[in-house]
Protein backbone atom coordinates (compact mmCIF):
# COMPACT_ATOMS: atom_id res chain seq x y z
CA UNK A 1 0.00 0.00 0.00
CA UNK A 2 1.29 3.23 -0.92
CA UNK A 3 2.29 5.95 1.84
CA UNK A 4 -0.78 8.06 3.04
CA UNK A 5 -0.88 12.13 4.07
CA UNK A 6 -2.30 13.33 6.91
CA UNK A 7 -5.27 15.74 5.79
CA UNK A 8 -3.96 18.56 7.93
CA UNK A 9 -0.84 18.77 6.19
CA UNK A 10 -2.61 18.77 2.92
CA UNK A 11 -5.02 21.71 4.00
CA UNK A 12 -1.51 23.43 5.28
CA UNK A 13 0.12 22.85 1.84
CA UNK A 14 -3.12 23.96 -0.21
CA UNK A 15 -2.63 27.64 -0.52
CA UNK A 16 1.53 26.93 -1.59
CA UNK A 17 0.39 24.65 -4.15
CA UNK A 18 -2.42 27.00 -5.53
CA UNK A 19 0.37 29.96 -5.42
CA UNK A 20 2.78 27.77 -6.79
CA UNK A 21 1.15 25.86 -9.97
CA UNK A 22 1.59 27.41 -13.57
CA UNK A 23 -1.22 28.95 -14.66
CA UNK A 24 -0.05 28.79 -18.71
CA UNK A 25 -0.20 24.80 -18.51
CA UNK A 26 -3.79 24.71 -16.75
CA UNK A 27 -4.73 27.08 -19.71
CA UNK A 28 -3.06 24.74 -21.66
CA UNK A 29 -5.27 22.01 -20.82
CA UNK A 30 -8.49 23.45 -20.52
CA UNK A 31 -8.45 24.31 -23.89
CA UNK A 32 -7.49 20.59 -24.98
CA UNK A 33 -10.44 19.01 -23.18
CA UNK A 34 -14.23 18.38 -24.87
CA UNK A 35 -16.81 20.64 -23.60
CA UNK A 36 -18.04 18.36 -20.53
CA UNK A 37 -14.23 16.84 -19.79
CA UNK A 38 -14.14 14.49 -17.28
CA UNK A 39 -11.16 14.64 -14.72
CA UNK A 40 -9.57 10.97 -13.39
CA UNK A 41 -7.37 12.81 -10.16
CA UNK A 42 -4.82 10.65 -9.04
CA UNK A 43 -3.85 10.32 -5.43
CA UNK A 44 -6.81 13.33 -4.92
CA UNK A 45 -6.07 13.59 -1.07
CA UNK A 46 -8.43 16.42 0.33
CA UNK A 47 -9.78 17.60 -3.68
CA UNK A 48 -7.32 20.18 -3.47
CA UNK A 49 -6.35 20.36 -7.56
CA UNK A 50 -10.27 20.12 -8.22
CA UNK A 51 -10.80 23.13 -6.12
CA UNK A 52 -8.00 24.55 -8.23
CA UNK A 53 -8.08 23.31 -11.73
CA UNK A 54 -11.83 23.13 -11.84
CA UNK A 55 -11.68 27.01 -11.99
CA UNK A 56 -9.38 27.05 -14.96
CA UNK A 57 -11.75 24.53 -16.63
CA UNK A 58 -14.27 27.10 -15.98
CA UNK A 59 -17.55 25.06 -17.45
CA UNK A 60 -19.37 22.00 -16.36
CA UNK A 61 -17.06 19.15 -15.60
CA UNK A 62 -16.76 15.23 -14.30
CA UNK A 63 -14.30 14.45 -11.62
CA UNK A 64 -13.26 11.20 -9.70
CA UNK A 65 -11.44 11.53 -7.30
CA UNK A 66 -8.64 8.54 -6.46
CA UNK A 67 -7.34 7.88 -3.43
CA UNK A 68 -6.25 4.62 -1.41
CA UNK A 69 -7.74 6.63 1.77
CA UNK A 70 -11.21 6.62 2.06
CA UNK A 71 -11.01 9.15 5.07
CA UNK A 72 -9.06 11.83 2.73
CA UNK A 73 -11.98 11.30 0.34
CA UNK A 74 -14.50 11.80 2.66
CA UNK A 75 -13.00 15.02 3.66
CA UNK A 76 -12.64 16.13 0.76
CA UNK A 77 -16.39 15.94 -0.03
CA UNK A 78 -16.53 17.93 3.10
CA UNK A 79 -14.41 20.65 1.87
CA UNK A 80 -15.88 20.73 -1.49
CA UNK A 81 -18.92 21.52 -0.31
CA UNK A 82 -17.84 23.94 2.63
CA UNK A 83 -15.63 26.18 0.22
CA UNK A 84 -18.51 26.00 -2.58
CA UNK A 85 -21.06 27.34 -0.40
CA UNK A 86 -19.10 29.94 1.36
CA UNK A 87 -18.80 31.64 -2.35
CA UNK A 88 -22.69 31.52 -2.38
CA UNK A 89 -22.53 28.22 -4.77
CA UNK A 90 -25.43 25.52 -4.30
CA UNK A 91 -24.15 21.75 -3.81
CA UNK A 92 -26.34 19.23 -4.09
CA UNK A 93 -26.06 15.22 -3.44
CA UNK A 94 -27.93 13.18 -5.82
CA UNK A 95 -27.01 10.48 -3.72
CA UNK A 96 -24.53 8.86 -1.12
CA UNK A 97 -21.26 8.92 -3.47
CA UNK A 98 -21.98 12.20 -5.14
CA UNK A 99 -21.54 16.09 -5.15
CA UNK A 100 -22.89 18.27 -7.33
CA UNK A 101 -21.37 21.61 -7.10
CA UNK A 102 -23.55 24.54 -9.09
CA UNK A 103 -20.96 26.58 -10.27
CA UNK A 104 -21.98 30.00 -12.68
CA UNK A 105 -20.09 28.05 -15.60
CA UNK A 106 -21.96 24.95 -15.53
CA UNK A 107 -21.83 21.80 -12.72
CA UNK A 108 -18.97 20.42 -11.97
CA UNK A 109 -19.88 16.37 -10.69
CA UNK A 110 -17.79 15.00 -8.06
CA UNK A 111 -17.52 10.95 -7.37
CA UNK A 112 -14.95 9.72 -5.59
CA UNK A 113 -13.10 5.96 -5.90
CA UNK A 114 -10.88 4.56 -3.29
CA UNK A 115 -8.57 2.60 -5.42
CA UNK A 116 -4.72 1.18 -4.17
CA UNK A 117 -2.98 3.68 -6.76
CA UNK A 118 0.08 0.50 -6.61
CA UNK A 119 -2.25 -1.91 -8.84
CA UNK A 120 -2.56 0.96 -11.45
CA UNK A 121 -3.14 1.29 -14.11
CA UNK A 122 -5.49 -1.88 -14.41
CA UNK A 123 -7.87 -0.60 -11.63
CA UNK A 124 -8.43 2.76 -13.34
CA UNK A 125 -11.44 3.94 -15.39
CA UNK A 126 -9.33 4.84 -18.36
CA UNK A 127 -11.85 4.11 -20.71
CA UNK A 128 -14.37 6.51 -19.15
CA UNK A 129 -12.28 9.65 -18.64
CA UNK A 130 -10.99 12.52 -20.92
CA UNK A 131 -7.80 13.25 -18.65
CA UNK A 132 -5.56 11.80 -15.88
CA UNK A 133 -4.10 14.41 -13.03
CA UNK A 134 -2.04 14.56 -10.34
CA UNK A 135 -0.63 16.87 -7.51
CA UNK A 136 2.67 15.71 -5.83
CA UNK A 137 2.40 12.12 -7.16
CA UNK A 138 4.44 11.12 -9.78
CA UNK A 139 8.01 12.18 -7.32
CA UNK A 140 6.66 9.15 -5.72
CA UNK A 141 6.69 6.62 -7.68
CA UNK A 142 9.08 4.10 -9.19
CA UNK A 143 9.76 4.57 -13.11
CA UNK A 144 8.30 1.03 -13.99
CA UNK A 145 4.94 2.03 -12.13
CA UNK A 146 4.93 5.39 -14.10
CA UNK A 147 6.14 3.55 -17.68
CA UNK A 148 2.65 1.05 -17.08
CA UNK A 149 0.26 4.31 -16.42
CA UNK A 150 1.99 6.33 -19.59
CA UNK A 151 1.59 3.38 -21.71
CA UNK A 152 -2.12 2.92 -20.53
CA UNK A 153 -2.52 7.04 -20.54
CA UNK A 154 -1.29 7.21 -24.54
CA UNK A 155 -3.20 3.88 -25.33
CA UNK A 156 -6.81 5.69 -24.85
CA UNK A 157 -4.89 8.87 -26.04
CA UNK A 158 -5.49 11.05 -22.67
CA UNK A 159 -3.96 14.32 -21.99
CA UNK A 160 -1.65 13.69 -18.50
CA UNK A 161 -1.22 16.39 -16.04
CA UNK A 162 1.04 16.32 -13.27
CA UNK A 163 1.91 19.43 -11.18
CA UNK A 164 4.34 19.47 -8.29
CA UNK A 165 6.97 17.63 -8.78
CA UNK A 166 10.07 18.09 -7.28
CA UNK A 167 13.28 19.15 -9.02
CA UNK A 168 15.48 19.08 -6.32
CA UNK A 169 16.41 22.69 -5.65
CA UNK A 170 15.07 23.46 -2.09
CA UNK A 171 16.90 26.43 -0.03
CA UNK A 172 16.13 27.51 3.22
CA UNK A 173 17.20 31.17 4.20
CA UNK A 174 18.80 32.35 6.86
CA UNK A 175 22.02 30.26 5.74
CA UNK A 176 22.87 27.12 8.50
CA UNK A 177 25.96 25.12 9.06
CA UNK A 178 23.40 21.93 8.30
CA UNK A 179 21.99 22.92 5.43
CA UNK A 180 23.80 20.54 3.38
CA UNK A 181 23.93 17.29 5.61
CA UNK A 182 20.06 17.79 5.70
CA UNK A 183 19.51 18.17 1.97
CA UNK A 184 21.31 15.38 1.75
CA UNK A 185 19.56 13.21 3.91
CA UNK A 186 16.15 14.65 2.44
CA UNK A 187 17.30 14.03 -1.08
CA UNK A 188 18.29 10.06 0.11
CA UNK A 189 14.92 9.41 1.76
CA UNK A 190 12.76 11.01 -1.69
CA UNK A 191 14.56 7.73 -3.33
CA UNK A 192 13.44 5.08 -1.11
CA UNK A 193 10.53 2.74 -1.66
CA UNK A 194 7.04 5.06 -1.20
CA UNK A 195 4.92 1.75 -2.27
CA UNK A 196 4.86 2.14 -5.63
CA UNK A 197 6.45 -1.04 -6.87
CA UNK A 198 10.32 0.14 -6.60
CA UNK A 199 12.20 3.16 -5.53
CA UNK A 200 11.35 6.68 -5.66
CA UNK A 201 11.87 9.31 -8.85
CA UNK A 202 12.12 11.52 -6.19
CA UNK A 203 13.85 14.63 -8.45
CA UNK A 204 13.81 12.70 -11.81
CA UNK A 205 9.96 12.66 -11.81
CA UNK A 206 9.80 15.44 -14.22
CA UNK A 207 12.46 14.18 -16.44
CA UNK A 208 10.73 10.52 -16.61
CA UNK A 209 7.84 11.94 -17.16
CA UNK A 210 8.52 13.76 -20.20
CA UNK A 211 10.66 10.94 -21.80
CA UNK A 212 7.80 8.13 -21.53
CA UNK A 213 5.13 10.56 -22.90
CA UNK A 214 7.53 11.83 -25.52
CA UNK A 215 7.96 8.81 -26.36
CA UNK A 216 4.40 8.04 -26.90
CA UNK A 217 4.68 10.97 -29.22
CA UNK A 218 3.31 13.13 -27.36
CA UNK A 219 4.03 16.98 -27.11
CA UNK A 220 5.63 17.48 -23.31
CA UNK A 221 5.82 21.44 -21.17
CA UNK A 222 7.02 21.87 -18.76
CA UNK A 223 6.94 24.76 -15.79
CA UNK A 224 8.61 25.95 -13.16
CA UNK A 225 6.30 25.68 -9.92
CA UNK A 226 7.81 26.62 -6.74
CA UNK A 227 6.72 26.81 -3.46
CA UNK A 228 7.58 29.88 -2.04
CA UNK A 229 7.07 30.02 1.90
CA UNK A 230 7.69 33.91 3.17
CA UNK A 231 9.02 35.02 6.90
CA UNK A 232 5.16 35.62 7.43
CA UNK A 233 4.72 31.53 6.74
CA UNK A 234 5.47 30.24 9.95
CA UNK A 235 3.34 27.29 10.18
CA UNK A 236 4.37 25.94 6.90
CA UNK A 237 7.71 27.11 7.04
CA UNK A 238 8.12 25.17 10.67
CA UNK A 239 6.16 22.24 9.05
CA UNK A 240 8.43 22.15 5.95
CA UNK A 241 11.77 22.26 8.23
CA UNK A 242 10.29 19.04 10.83
CA UNK A 243 9.64 17.09 7.59
CA UNK A 244 13.06 17.55 6.16
CA UNK A 245 14.56 17.10 9.49
CA UNK A 246 12.90 13.63 10.13
CA UNK A 247 13.55 12.34 6.33
CA UNK A 248 17.30 13.18 6.84
CA UNK A 249 17.49 11.68 10.15
CA UNK A 250 16.68 8.16 8.86
CA UNK A 251 19.70 8.45 6.52
CA UNK A 252 22.68 10.91 8.11
CA UNK A 253 22.80 8.49 11.47
CA UNK A 254 26.46 10.18 11.96
CA UNK A 255 24.91 13.31 11.13
CA UNK A 256 21.97 13.24 14.16
CA UNK A 257 23.43 15.96 16.50
CA UNK A 258 24.13 18.05 13.74
CA UNK A 259 19.95 17.78 12.52
CA UNK A 260 19.01 18.34 16.00
CA UNK A 261 20.37 21.36 16.23
CA UNK A 262 19.15 22.35 12.73
CA UNK A 263 15.91 21.68 13.15
CA UNK A 264 15.92 23.67 16.60
CA UNK A 265 17.37 26.26 14.91
CA UNK A 266 14.89 26.21 12.63
CA UNK A 267 12.02 26.13 14.43
CA UNK A 268 13.20 29.00 16.52
CA UNK A 269 13.52 31.00 13.59
CA UNK A 270 10.01 29.90 12.41
CA UNK A 271 8.72 31.21 15.69
CA UNK A 272 10.39 34.27 15.12
CA UNK A 273 9.24 35.00 11.52
CA UNK A 274 13.04 34.63 10.60
CA UNK A 275 12.50 31.75 8.36
CA UNK A 276 11.99 31.37 4.79
CA UNK A 277 12.37 28.69 1.83
CA UNK A 278 11.86 28.14 -1.36
CA UNK A 279 11.35 24.35 -2.60
CA UNK A 280 11.47 23.91 -5.94
CA UNK A 281 9.04 22.12 -8.13
CA UNK A 282 7.80 21.33 -11.98
CA UNK A 283 4.50 21.03 -13.78
CA UNK A 284 4.46 18.58 -16.86
CA UNK A 285 1.71 18.74 -19.27
CA UNK A 286 1.73 15.90 -21.53
CA UNK A 287 -1.01 15.93 -24.70
CA UNK A 288 -1.28 13.35 -27.16
CA UNK A 289 -0.50 14.51 -30.55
Amino acid sequence: MPESFNGDWLDLREPFDARARNGELATMLAAALPARPRILDLGAGTGALLRWLGHWIGRAQAWTLVDADGELLARAFETIRYRAEAVGWTVTAPDRRTLLVHAPGGAWRVEGLIADLNDAPDNLPLDRVDAVVNTALCDLVSEDWLADLADAVAEYGLPFYAAMNVDGRERFSPPHPADALVARGFARDQLRDKGFSGIALGARAPAAITRLFAGHGYSVHRAASPWVIGRRDGAMAAALAEGHALAASAWERRGEAAIERWIRDRQAQAEAGRLSARIGHADILALPA
